[in-house]
């Protein structure tokens, strides 16, 4: 089973604690890593934008990413919010038996 790291950023921490503790109890994440706010810059409806925001490491499956991703569209504020899923190449083997085994689709629950 591939995992995957998945990146999202969230306009503030009260936000990203409710996303991420709804993946993980939901477990379509084993794991979300809530970092420390940043500031984004980037082009938005033609305008230059700044904007503090906070981002999420998102520790899953292949087979979890559509649900994944209907669920942080759907509790995340912004209208096109960035989601974007990396392949784990290489990685520590008992730890990624563990993100399969918490992501497990038998065990998932309704969000």
């Amino acid at each position: 089973m591939e995992t995957l790291l998945v990146l999202t950023c969230l306009p503030d921490q009260a936000a990203a604690e409710l996303l991420a503790a709804s993946l993980v109890e939901n477990r379509l994440a084993a794991c979300v890593n809530i970092l420390q706010p940043c500031r984004s810059i980037y082009r938005w409806q033609g305008a230059v934008e700044k904007a503090d925001e906070v981002p999420l490491l998102i520790k899953t499956t292949e087979a979890c990413y559509s649900a994944l991703e209907n669920a942080i569209r759907a509790g995340h504020p912004y209208a096109t919010p960035e989601i974007i899923a990396l392949p784990v190449v290489l990685g520590l083997p008992d730890y990624l038996a563990w993100v399969a085994a918490e992501t497990q689709t038998e065990n998932w629950s309704s969000p």
